[in-house]
């Protein structure tokens, strides 16, 4: 019934009319002696009072003047018959729920007064009487009814608008999380497939190539295959055990790979055929995992790069231990624009994610002299907006 009441407007704003009309009807009836024909002048002039309500929602200002004219005039002119303006109080009630406090009570303290002087003139009672203060606190009662109402509406959107931003903010940060867990999974099996992946295909040129004039060093080769496979295996099965649930059976992962992996890495890359050299310098100190980790990749990215895109033979690998940060760097000496294949972009933007993440920069891009740089600054302790 409220449903279909809100969708039409002028049938809700008649319906106090109407109950307004039939309690003027009784009231008119009733007598000191008891039950008798309704009085038609009281009647009507409440009834004519109440046409205006119909529009009380649309325009709720004009609504009071109309009805507080029509109710004033009828209790001048037929003073003996005229009941209490309850349209009048509606119309104050309506006034008070959809305007401003302001316009609201400046109107009803004036439709009190107007209600109260009629009142007492026409009646021949002194403004202070009980009977005409009734009217007055009537009419004061209206206007601090609908002002409650309002006051309590306006309350009721605001929790609501807060609650709705509550639930919008909780669904952003939740879909910011997983897009955010999504991409670092992702960026995690592009360094892991990208890496192994390139050095298999290495080996098995290299094994192809000796497999004739030379079979024991093929053999070789077919082993370090075999072994880089396995590490890619062991990879892929921990970065894909990240997407498992807390409930879901344990499995076994490999340890996070960090700095002290570095030398494993770069005796892969060399089984490949490529000629890799570590230089260490500073003072060489404990790092955070996530510090140790993001060196090991954009290290383990840079050396998968120079694999797949540069006619590279050799390439070195430099860690400065500074005062507050870890600078890496790898270059290798391919000819100017030498390329062996199409690249997508994803290393390198890998890893300035990776370097961002933990407050740290990146900066990649060919030498004067020949060759391709990576360079990276990746600070001991990380960042507060990082945390």
């Amino acid at each position: 019934m409220r449903r279909w009441l809100a969708r039409h407007d002028r049938i809700r704003d008649a319906l106090p009319a109407a109950v307004l009309i039939v309690i003027a009807l009784f009231a008119t009836a009733a007598g000191k002696s008891g039950w008798h024909a309704p009085r038609a002048a009281g009647a009507a002039w409440t009834a004519l009072a109440c046409v205006p309500l119909v529009f009380r929602s649309r325009w709720p200002l004009p609504v009071v003047v109309l009805t507080l004219a029509v109710d004033l005039t009828g209790m001048a002119l037929d003073p003996d018959h005229a009941s209490t303006p309850a349209a009048s109080l509606v119309a104050l009630y309506t006034l008070a729920t959809r305007s401003s406090r302001r316009t609201a009570w400046i109107t009803g303290v004036t439709a009190s007064v107007a209600i109260t002087g009629v009142y007492a003139a026409t009646h021949h009672e002194p403004l202070l009487v009980g009977t005409s203060l009734l009217r007055f606190d009537f009419a004061i009662a209206a206007t601090a009814l609908g002002d409650a109402v309002r006051s309590r509406r306006r309350h009721l959107a605001q929790v609501e608008a807060r609650a709705d931003s509550a639930e919008r903010t909780r669904e952003e940060e939740a879909r910011r999380r997983v897009t955010e867990e999504r991409v670092r999974i992702a960026r995690e099996l592009h360094d892991v497939v990208a890496h192994h992946i390139t050095l298999v295909n290495a080996q098995a040129g290299v094994a192809h190539h000796l497999m004739r004039t030379d079979p024991d060093r093929a053999y070789e080769v077919l082993a370090h295959i075999k072994d880089n496979s396995r590490a890619a295996l062991d990879e892929l099965r921990t970065t894909v055990g990240l997407l498992r649930q807390p409930d879901d059976a344990p499995d076994s992962r490999a340890p996070v790979p960090s700095l002290a992996d570095l030398d494993t890495l770069v005796s892969g890359v060399r089984n490949g055929g490529l000629s890799v050299t570590v230089v260490r310098t500073g003072i060489c100190r404990p790092l955070a995992p996530s510090t140790e980790l993001t060196a090991y990749r954009i290290v383990q990215e840079a050396l998968t790069n120079t694999h797949k895109h540069a006619c590279a033979a050799r390439a070195e690998v430099a860690l400065d231990y500074g005062a507050t940060a870890l600078r890496v760097t790898v270059t290798d000496n391919g000819p100017p624009h030498a390329e062996k294949g199409p690249g997508t972009g994803h290393g390198l933007i890998g890893m300035r994610e990776r370097a961002t993440a933990i407050g740290g920069t990146v900066t990649a891009g060919p030498r004067p002299e020949g060759g391709f740089r990576v360079s990276a600054a990746l600070p001991f302790t990380l960042s507060a907006t990082t945390v």
